[in-house]
């Protein structure tokens, strides 16, 4: 115990000069700077919150504001089909086109489409359709019309109707005409009676916008981000140091001499053990009403079960993983769209990290690491993956991988085990964040409270306490990797 300093130069036991002593009655020290500390590769998930992911609330129910940005991605779907056939002097004019968005005006991805937020007078819209040049399926050819938007109708809130002047459309680069391949490519010259087909579903998006010279900006309407608010709660936490009696206290063993500070030093390693089980696998709750106490319970949300039910999940064959289905898993993982950094933490399995890290002709890092054709699933003249193991600041081993997305941080997570054997969690640091109770003067942050036995009792009994949860922001930065 006398290696675990809770201030620099002060020992819990008051050996060496210490200015304070784990021995004096009834004090409270603060340990929430090193609990963390302690055996940090059985805890790497707590380490790195404590160390690079702290920020305390004032309240145990704690609000958060998410944003994300949907400059990035305005694009849209069709919401019905339209057949414009008012071609005429090399206008396509529409109105009453129906356009849907998959985000809602937080930013969310939503199941059921609703109508866009970013859509205004003046904007320039690309669009998929069908250049129909005898007004009868089958002979239609894939193109991009562009349009600027006139009028904007947002009264429905399931779609927004716009209407829009037509400048060009381009043929796509390949397209198939009546089945077969064509080679025209180019603007599209349609005649009088020609048909352009926008149908449901097809996809399109916002590519600028355009006004006349001395346009008056008066007349101009303007959109917004919306904040999405959320919440979090902190979960007490408690590990009690049994009461030794006065004679136990006064006893020299064998083998660990000092009974009572053995035994502090495995509650200190449990107490942190709690709460890495809780911030990986905690379930969210809050009870109002709890019989025998005076309040309400709280529990933290865990990040796995939270990733589980409101992030992404990737899932992978061991047998059968391949460089091609791990890039196509990375090109979504990293959206910056979605709010995501250019670095993930995952943790992973014993497991699952063996997995990685065989380098063997048949293993998948073997095969991305590859500087030759050696499959059909790999490419010639490398994979774009630079591998690397290296020791971290904080006394952990890391498999970094740099891949053309960003930044892959391996560690070893010794909890997920049994069930999550096959489990590996990619987290984006900049979204979650380490919250412990701390205000008006007092900190709820691990602390150790001395000599909490009742009066005139014999002997001594400690606890060990944490107030705190874990605030887990853009749920859609972070995934689950399932390996079976």
């Amino acid at each position: 115990m006398a290696n675990y300093s809770i201030t620099p130069g002060v020992t819990l036991d008051g050996a060496n000069g210490s200015a304070s002593s784990i021995n004096d009655s009834r004090r409270i020290f603060n340990f929430g700077e090193r609990v963390a500390e302690l055996a940090p590769q059985t805890s790497p998930f707590l380490t790195y919150l404590a160390r690079v992911g702290k920020k305390a609330t004032d309240d145990p129910v704690f609000k958060f504001l998410e944003q994300r940005h949907q400059y990035q991605r305005r694009n849209f779907t069709c919401a019905q089909a339209k057949d414009i056939t008012n071609y005429s002097s090399g206008n396509w004019a529409v109105t009453g086109l129906r356009l849907d968005a998959p985000y809602d005006q937080f930013g969310r991805e939503v199941d059921t489409s609703v109508r866009p937020e970013f859509l205004i007078v003046g904007q320039i819209i690309a669009v998929e359709g069908e250049w129909d040049e005898d007004g009868s399926d089958g002979s239609d050819k894939p193109v991009i019309a562009y349009f600027r938007v006139t009028a904007v109708d947002n009264a429905n809130s399931a779609y927004a109707v716009i209407s829009g002047t037509f400048l060009k459309a381009i043929l796509k680069p390949t397209h198939s005409a009546n089945g077969a391949a064509a080679a025209t490519k180019g603007l599209v010259a349609p005649g009088a009676d020609d048909h352009l087909r926008i149908d449901d579903n097809v996809r399109g998006q916002v590519v600028g916008s355009a006004y006349a010279e001395g346009h008056d900006g008066d007349t101009l309407t303007g959109w917004k981000d919306e904040f999405f608010s959320r919440e979090g709660y902190t979960q007490i936490f408690k590990t009690l140091v049994p009461l030794f009696s006065g004679s136990a206290l006064a006893t020299r063993y064998r083998g660990v001499s000092n009974e009572y500070m053995r035994v502090y030093q495995e509650k200190l390693m449990e107490h942190k053990m709690d709460l890495e089980h809780a911030f990986l696998f905690g379930m969210g709750t809050d009870d109002q009403g709890v019989a025998g106490t005076s309040g309400p319970m709280r529990r933290t949300w865990g990040i796995l079960p939270y990733t589980e039910a409101y992030g992404k999940v990737k899932t992978f064959q061991y047998a059968d993983a391949t460089y091609d289905s791990f890039v196509d898993a990375m090109e979504d993982v990293f959206s910056p769209e979605s709010g995501n950094s250019g670095e993930k933490l995952v943790l992973c399995s014993r497991k699952v990290m063996s997995f990685f890290n065989k380098l063997g002709g048949n293993s998948f890092l073997g095969n991305m690491m590859a500087q030759q054709n050696n499959s059909k699933d790999i490419y010639a003249g490398g994979s774009g993956f630079d591998m690397q193991n290296i020791q971290n600041e904080f006394g952990m081993a890391v498999t970094r991988i740099s891949t053309i997305y960003g930044g892959i941080n391996l560690v070893a997570e010794p909890l997920f085990r049994n069930q999550h054997e096959n489990t590996a969690i990619m987290i984006d640091l900049n979204n979650v964040a380490y919250r412990p109770l701390e205000g008006n003067g007092v900190s709820r942050d691990t602390q150790i409270i001395t000599n909490i036995q009742g009066d005139g009792v014999d002997g001594r009994k400690d606890m060990i306490l944490t107030e705190a949860g874990l605030e887990i922001s853009l749920p859609e930065t972070h995934t689950v990797l399932q390996f079976v």
